[in-house]
Protein backbone atom coordinates (compact mmCIF):
# COMPACT_ATOMS: atom_id res chain seq x y z
CA UNK A 1 0.00 0.00 0.00
CA UNK A 2 1.22 3.72 -0.50
CA UNK A 3 1.95 5.79 2.57
CA UNK A 4 -1.64 7.81 3.78
CA UNK A 5 -0.61 11.47 4.16
CA UNK A 6 -2.39 12.81 6.88
CA UNK A 7 -3.66 16.43 6.24
CA UNK A 8 -3.84 19.05 8.99
CA UNK A 9 -7.70 19.70 9.75
CA UNK A 10 -8.77 23.09 10.92
CA UNK A 11 -11.89 24.25 12.89
CA UNK A 12 -12.78 26.88 15.29
CA UNK A 13 -10.36 26.17 18.48
CA UNK A 14 -8.32 23.60 17.30
CA UNK A 15 -5.88 22.09 14.83
CA UNK A 16 -5.80 18.19 13.47
CA UNK A 17 -2.16 17.51 12.95
CA UNK A 18 -0.13 14.15 12.30
CA UNK A 19 1.51 12.70 15.48
CA UNK A 20 4.98 13.64 16.09
CA UNK A 21 7.78 12.42 18.18
CA UNK A 22 8.13 15.68 20.07
CA UNK A 23 4.13 14.86 21.27
CA UNK A 24 5.23 11.76 23.48
CA UNK A 25 5.75 13.74 26.66
CA UNK A 26 1.68 15.04 26.64
CA UNK A 27 0.71 11.58 25.33
CA UNK A 28 2.34 9.64 27.89
CA UNK A 29 0.42 11.68 30.16
CA UNK A 30 -2.80 11.82 29.32
CA UNK A 31 -2.25 7.89 28.93
CA UNK A 32 -1.02 7.82 32.36
CA UNK A 33 -4.14 9.67 33.99
CA UNK A 34 -6.17 7.00 35.39
CA UNK A 35 -9.82 8.63 34.57
CA UNK A 36 -8.85 9.21 31.06
CA UNK A 37 -7.84 5.43 30.56
CA UNK A 38 -10.39 4.42 33.14
CA UNK A 39 -13.09 2.73 29.74
CA UNK A 40 -9.61 2.10 27.44
CA UNK A 41 -7.24 -0.37 29.35
CA UNK A 42 -5.18 1.81 31.45
CA UNK A 43 -3.40 3.49 32.82
CA UNK A 44 -0.52 2.95 30.95
CA UNK A 45 3.20 2.95 31.77
CA UNK A 46 5.42 4.84 28.96
CA UNK A 47 6.82 2.09 27.73
CA UNK A 48 3.33 0.91 26.37
CA UNK A 49 2.87 5.07 25.55
CA UNK A 50 5.67 5.06 23.69
CA UNK A 51 4.85 1.97 21.50
CA UNK A 52 1.52 3.05 21.10
CA UNK A 53 2.62 6.77 19.82
CA UNK A 54 5.00 4.79 17.89
CA UNK A 55 2.08 2.79 15.73
CA UNK A 56 -0.23 6.19 15.53
CA UNK A 57 2.68 7.52 13.90
CA UNK A 58 3.50 4.17 11.54
CA UNK A 59 -0.11 3.68 11.31
CA UNK A 60 -0.41 5.96 7.54
CA UNK A 61 2.78 4.20 6.43
CA UNK A 62 0.41 1.08 6.21
CA UNK A 63 -1.97 3.38 3.62
CA UNK A 64 -4.62 3.92 6.11
CA UNK A 65 -5.97 7.21 7.67
CA UNK A 66 -5.39 7.46 11.33
CA UNK A 67 -5.19 9.39 14.44
CA UNK A 68 -4.49 13.38 14.59
CA UNK A 69 -2.76 15.15 17.62
CA UNK A 70 -5.19 17.89 18.67
CA UNK A 71 -4.38 21.11 19.08
CA UNK A 72 -5.63 24.11 20.72
CA UNK A 73 -4.81 26.71 18.20
CA UNK A 74 -4.76 29.79 20.45
CA UNK A 75 -2.20 28.28 22.80
CA UNK A 76 -0.31 25.16 20.85
CA UNK A 77 -1.25 23.39 24.18
CA UNK A 78 -2.03 19.49 23.12
CA UNK A 79 -5.39 18.49 23.93
CA UNK A 80 -5.59 14.89 22.78
CA UNK A 81 -6.41 13.02 19.70
CA UNK A 82 -9.13 12.00 17.29
CA UNK A 83 -9.24 9.99 13.94
CA UNK A 84 -9.69 6.62 13.00
CA UNK A 85 -8.74 2.92 13.47
CA UNK A 86 -9.07 0.08 11.90
CA UNK A 87 -6.59 -2.66 12.00
CA UNK A 88 -7.09 -6.36 10.63
CA UNK A 89 -10.22 -8.05 12.09
CA UNK A 90 -11.45 -4.47 13.71
CA UNK A 91 -15.57 -4.92 13.06
CA UNK A 92 -15.35 -1.28 11.15
CA UNK A 93 -13.81 1.66 10.60
CA UNK A 94 -13.92 3.36 13.62
CA UNK A 95 -13.94 6.85 14.68
CA UNK A 96 -11.93 7.03 18.23
CA UNK A 97 -10.23 9.55 20.30
CA UNK A 98 -9.76 11.00 24.36
CA UNK A 99 -8.75 13.91 25.76
CA UNK A 100 -6.69 15.14 28.59
CA UNK A 101 -8.55 15.34 31.85
CA UNK A 102 -7.51 19.43 31.35
CA UNK A 103 -9.73 19.76 28.55
CA UNK A 104 -13.05 18.22 29.43
CA UNK A 105 -16.67 19.46 29.34
CA UNK A 106 -14.76 22.23 26.51
CA UNK A 107 -16.61 21.33 23.72
CA UNK A 108 -13.37 19.91 22.04
CA UNK A 109 -14.22 16.70 21.64
CA UNK A 110 -17.72 16.89 19.93
CA UNK A 111 -15.48 19.96 17.78
CA UNK A 112 -12.30 17.53 16.73
CA UNK A 113 -14.71 14.65 16.16
CA UNK A 114 -17.43 16.38 14.10
CA UNK A 115 -14.07 18.08 11.54
CA UNK A 116 -12.82 14.21 11.39
CA UNK A 117 -16.25 12.62 11.03
CA UNK A 118 -16.82 15.25 7.88
CA UNK A 119 -13.43 14.17 6.95
CA UNK A 120 -13.97 10.86 6.90
CA UNK A 121 -17.63 10.77 4.73
CA UNK A 122 -16.77 13.96 2.09
CA UNK A 123 -12.99 13.56 1.29
CA UNK A 124 -12.66 9.40 2.71
CA UNK A 125 -15.75 8.61 1.23
CA UNK A 126 -16.55 6.15 4.04
CA UNK A 127 -19.88 4.49 3.28
CA UNK A 128 -20.30 4.16 7.17
CA UNK A 129 -18.48 5.01 10.20
CA UNK A 130 -18.39 3.01 13.99
CA UNK A 131 -17.65 4.28 17.38
CA UNK A 132 -17.02 1.39 19.84
CA UNK A 133 -18.04 2.37 23.03
CA UNK A 134 -17.35 0.23 26.99
CA UNK A 135 -21.53 0.20 27.93
CA UNK A 136 -20.48 2.40 31.25
CA UNK A 137 -19.11 5.14 29.52
CA UNK A 138 -21.90 7.59 29.36
CA UNK A 139 -20.13 10.89 28.42
CA UNK A 140 -18.76 8.71 25.14
CA UNK A 141 -22.38 7.46 24.71
CA UNK A 142 -23.96 11.12 24.62
CA UNK A 143 -20.86 12.23 22.19
CA UNK A 144 -21.43 9.46 19.79
CA UNK A 145 -25.30 10.34 19.63
CA UNK A 146 -24.60 13.88 19.17
CA UNK A 147 -22.46 13.12 16.04
CA UNK A 148 -25.70 11.55 14.48
CA UNK A 149 -24.42 7.72 15.74
CA UNK A 150 -26.95 5.42 16.70
CA UNK A 151 -26.28 2.02 18.40
CA UNK A 152 -26.14 -0.94 16.16
CA UNK A 153 -24.98 -3.97 18.32
CA UNK A 154 -22.26 -5.18 20.49
CA UNK A 155 -18.99 -6.55 20.29
CA UNK A 156 -16.14 -7.92 21.73
CA UNK A 157 -12.59 -6.55 21.20
CA UNK A 158 -9.88 -7.20 23.23
CA UNK A 159 -11.73 -9.04 25.87
CA UNK A 160 -13.64 -6.57 26.70
CA UNK A 161 -17.53 -5.98 25.39
CA UNK A 162 -18.08 -2.44 23.39
CA UNK A 163 -21.67 -0.90 21.92
CA UNK A 164 -21.13 -0.58 18.10
CA UNK A 165 -22.74 3.00 17.38
CA UNK A 166 -22.59 3.82 13.86
CA UNK A 167 -23.55 6.14 11.27
CA UNK A 168 -24.03 5.80 7.12
CA UNK A 169 -23.60 8.40 4.80
CA UNK A 170 -27.24 9.21 4.74
CA UNK A 171 -27.21 9.57 8.54
CA UNK A 172 -24.57 11.51 8.40
CA UNK A 173 -26.46 14.15 5.48
CA UNK A 174 -29.35 14.37 7.75
CA UNK A 175 -27.31 14.82 10.69
CA UNK A 176 -25.29 17.58 8.93
CA UNK A 177 -28.52 19.43 7.35
CA UNK A 178 -30.27 19.27 10.94
CA UNK A 179 -26.96 21.23 12.56
CA UNK A 180 -27.32 24.16 9.69
CA UNK A 181 -30.84 24.65 10.17
CA UNK A 182 -30.40 24.67 13.87
CA UNK A 183 -27.65 27.26 13.57
CA UNK A 184 -29.87 29.61 10.64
Amino acid sequence: MDPFVMPILETERLWLRPFRASDFEDFAAMNADTEVMRFVGGPWDRGRAWRHLAYLIGYPQLGRPGMWAVEQKETGAFVGMVGFSEPEGWPGFELAGRLVRCRWGCGYATEAARAALEYAFTVLKKDRVISLVRPENRISIRLVERLGEKLQGRTRVLDAEYLVYGIDQDGYGRSRRSEIAEVA
